[in-house]
């Protein structure tokens, strides 16, 4: 073995080897029990960022663990087509050669979005292998794929069939710049400072005005109404009456609608149909006109009279300057309120009336919702429960059609001929029509593409070969738990609910399991505009996969935001420095290969075996407890812990005992089923590393696939916390009192000790032991030691003069920390002022400085 731990050494040749013998099929375990998870579909387009470098450390660690305890476990890979970032990639791309997606064509651009998916797609599954997703590749899916298409347009079909998908027109939310429909999960608001106009429209008789207020005064050109509650005394007398809109001299009624709130403003509020998703469900109650005044490209069209061909902010501008040259402005003020962007290109997005398709969505989503709060499925952490169902319980009808290429066509034909005064005869189908079914006529297919997210909703089915009863589909639907971010609740999880229940009857998953995002070590959100991103395949070339996982792993408690900091990293570094050291010296012990894959533990191990294998069963068993409970960052925290402060700093020192003495080959036999035992403990965190070891150590077969550790339980030796206790007394006397840490010395043990102690305190101290009866009296120093009096014979040892010294200055030097630590707790004001914990703080050094001062006038008192 190399003498240093050096991940780029070995990392890398272990995935094809893995691949290549299958590991991560489900059928390397025939027999066992079924356990599947999806994963999150990564964009075609995208680069591994730390987001999923977490994501897909948790679920490896899941999955891996769950392969090596025996069951069928399949995770199965994908990508997702995502319709409007990857044709603004392509289409960047085109732009570049001077080129547009209509001068090309829809066929011909789509063969160029598939060309450039062939070149550039498998970037991120690359990217994934490196990392150490054992992913069954086999299985891997596109939601482009024929397969995925044919799921798409049967749910498509159900639903329009079962009167849940229908088109209309209907407020939707626009981006200008992707020119598409957005659905309200697509759409980011942000707190802007805007501003509130007041605009006075006088009623048509000239006896008064009402003053309205908007953060949007181009919009004022599409009023069509305004609106008062029906129980504000104001304006009763008002209602039925019309007023002239200013600037364009339409004459507008005055109506009362309960959704008006009489105490934001005036009371009285400006409505426009076509352009505010609240004043269209007015509009529809009081079937008022909707008038558009703006373009796709969101400028003011022909109904905005002298301002058509403005842009929306500019337009915004001029009305509030023509208003107040006629006289209509009543003022303007600063207003903080929440904007909407699009998620893909971050331009402002625009309410706008349109003609879309949509999923009603009450009868898809209350089943949905029963299921969580009947506990078929659970959210992990519990608190998570309470967004979905707000969410949930607040959908409008969801707007599926893009108005862009790349994408599930919609599987909807119009035909001109069987048409009507209302528009075209539409027919919905399965099957690609080439002719209308009725009258044998041309018909031509809609525009349009379905939401990227109506896809991925039917993905922990789709990936299965549905609508076919395939046994894939049998075997693993449902599948047993979902890992994601918060922030894709509402995006990806509450869909998933919705159609796994709808088409299935049964929830997609048992376990919901919320992890928070990767923040950058001052909690502040990664960006690359903030030079703050961190790149995942960076720091695997610096450090290595292995340490990367260990750290996120560590960092993950569920639910909670991972503020990375490197030095996690580097620390997880020398961890596995630690292990590769560790494995050197069992190696020089136990011979390579040697070691049998399971079980072999000693039937009569020795003190310190006992003690080791004991504590190796507690570890695991609490291990188990939580990982089934998706506490990664205590269950590999407990771990990590046990393996360097218990096994590295304590048992292979006392292992160093048994190796000299007449049961040798007990010592080797534990050596090698511990460390063995660790490796598969390790091994879901650390995959490479432990793999590299295993195939020195053991030698047969592969980690990945071995049998999860059952270690049994066995009764350790009474005192070893004390031992350990004693030797770290002895070790701090020395570095006290400047002495070599193999210097020999003796301690006086009053009372009896374990008859194996002596030999351990001697190797791991260099520290000779004789017990006495009782207190041996002047000359000596006590060893602060819980549950043993141990002294310390200071002649010949220490300078007992100096040491007097010593001790003499550490008193005076402690009581002036007590001085001061008891003057500020007897000052009022700063406990009543100081918060709790920093009072307690406090309470604490007292009491730490009451402790110091009793061991250390106990110590002079021994010198005599």
């Amino acid at each position: 073995m190399e003498p240093t731990y050096d991940p780029a050494a070995f990392e890398e040749r272990w995935y094809p080897i893995w691949e290549s013998e299958g590991v991560f099929r489900p059928e390397v375990n025939p027999d066992g029990d079924p356990f599947c998870m999806v994963i999150p579909p990564p964009n075609v387009t995208g680069r591994l960022h730390m987001g999923h470098a977490l994501n897909h450390t948790l679920y490896d660690a899941i999955i891996r663990r769950k392969r090596m305890q025996g069951y069928a476990a399949l995770w199965v890979p994908g990508t997702d087509h995502a319709g409007i970032a990857t044709q603004n990639v392509v289409e960047r791309q085109l732009a570049e050669e001077g080129i547009s997606r209509h001068d090309l064509g829809r066929e011909a651009f789509i063969e160029q979005v598939w060309e450039w998916k062939q070149l550039y797609g498998s970037t991120i599954t690359d990217q994934m292998r490196r990392l150490g997703d054992s992913v069954d590749w086999t299985r891997e899916r596109f939601t482009m794929d024929d397969g995925l298409s044919r799921a798409v347009r049967e749910v498509f079909v159900s639903l329009y069939e079962d009167d849940l998908i229908y088109r209309g027109y209907r407020i939707i939310n626009w981006c200008p710049r992707c020119h598409t429909a957005l659905a309200e999960i697509e759409v980011e608001y942000e707190d802007r400072q805007g501003e509130l106009a007041h605009l006075a429209y006088p009623a048509t008789d000239g006896s008064m005005e009402v003053v309205v207020a908007t953060t949007r005064a181009e919009t004022m050109l599409g009023d069509t109404a305004v609106a008062v509650h029906p129980d504000d005394e104001r304006y009763r007398d008002l209602v039925g009456r019309t007023l002239t809109l200013p600037l364009v001299g339409r004459e507008i009624p005055v109506i009362a609608d309960e959704h008006v709130d009489p105490e934001f403003g005036t009371g009285a509020v400006k409505v426009t149909p076509a352009h505010d998703p609240n004043d269209f469900e007015i509009g529809g109650r009081h079937d008022l006109e909707q008038i558009i005044v703006m373009d796709t490209d969101a400028r003011i069209n022909a109904n905005g009279g002298r301002f058509e061909g403005l842009d929306r902010f500019e337009a915004r501008k001029a009305v509030k300057e023509a208003l107040e040259a006629e006289g209509f402005l009543r003022g303007v003020e600063d207003y903080d309120h929440s904007v909407g962007h699009c998620y893909r290109c971050k331009t402002v997005i625009e309410p706008y009336l349109s003609d879309q398709w949509f999923v009603k969505v009450t009868p898809i989503t209350t089943p949905a919702i029963d299921a969580v709060r009947n506990g078929e499925s659970r959210f992990v952490p519990d608190r998570w429960k309470n967004t979905y169902f707000h969410w949930m319980e607040n959908l409008r009808d969801w707007t599926i059609s893009r108005q862009i290429w790349w994408g599930h066509r919609i599987p909807a034909w119009y035909c001109e001929t069987c048409g009507d005064a209302d528009g075209p005869r539409v027919f919905v189908s399965r099957d690609d029509l080439t002719g209308c079914p009725d009258c044998g006529g041309a018909v031509r297919q809609d525009d349009d593409v379905l939401d990227t997210w109506f896809s991925s909703a039917l993905w922990p089915f789709s990936v299965f070969g549905w609508p076919d009863e395939t046994p894939d589909l049998a075997k693993f639907y449902p599948n047993q738990a979902l890992v994601t971010g918060f922030d894709i609740i509402f995006f990806w999880v509450a869909r998933m609910m919705q159609m796994g229940v709808h088409f299935m009857g049964e929830v997609p998953y048992p376990d919901i399991v919320i992890h928070g995002l990767v923040r950058a070590a001052d909690g502040r959100k990664m960006s690359k505009s903030d030079g703050n991103a961190i790149d995942p395949l960076d720091v695997i070339a610096e450090y290595g996969a292995d340490p990367l996982r260990l750290a996120l792993l560590q960092a993950a408690a569920p639910g909670h935001d991972v503020p990375l900091d490197m030095e996690w990293v580097a620390g997880t570094k020398r961890f596995g420095n630690k292990v590769w050291n560790a494995a050197r010296f069992v190696l020089t012990h136990v011979e390579a290969g040697s070691v049998p894959a399971d079980d072999a533990y000693p039937e009569t191990p020795g003190p310190a075996a006992s003690w080791v294998l004991s504590r190796l069963h507690e570890v695991t068993l609490e291990f188990d407890r939580l990982a089934e409970d998706y506490r990664f960052s205590d269950a590999y925290g407990q771990l990590y812990s046990f393996i360097w402060s218990e096994v590295f700093d304590w048992y292979l020192e006392m292992a160093k005992v048994g190796l000299r003495g007449d049961r040798a080959d007990v010592t080797r036999q534990t050596l090698g089923v511990v460390f063995r035992d660790l490796l598969k403990l390790l091994h879901p965190a650390m995959p490479h590393l432990t793999e590299e070891l295993w195939e020195q150590l053991v030698g047969d077969g592969r980690v990945a696939v071995a049998n999860w550790p059952t270690p049994p339980p066995v009764e350790a030796p009474e005192g070893v916390a004390d031992l350990h206790e004693l030797v770290g007394a002895v070790r701090s006397f020395k570095a006290q009192h400047g002495l070599a840490p193999r210097s020999d010395m003796t301690v006086l043990i009053v009372g009896g000790i374990p008859d194996w102690w002596g030999a351990q305190i001697e190797a791991l101290a260099s520290t000779a032991v004789t017990t006495v009866d009782g207190d041996p009296g002047a000359g000596h120093t006590r060893l602060v030691v819980s549950g043993r009096d141990a002294f310390v014979a200071l002649a010949g040892l220490i300078d007992v003069d100096a040491e007097r010294e010593r001790l003499e200055k550490a008193i005076a030097a402690t009581e002036g920390d007590h001085v001061k630590s008891s003057k500020k707790l007897a000052n009022e004001s700063f406990v009543d002022r100081a918060p709790a914990e920093v009072v307690e703080k406090e309470r604490a050094k007292l009491a730490e400085f009451d402790g110091r001062l009793e061991v250390l006038r106990a110590q002079l008192a021994e010198l005599g």
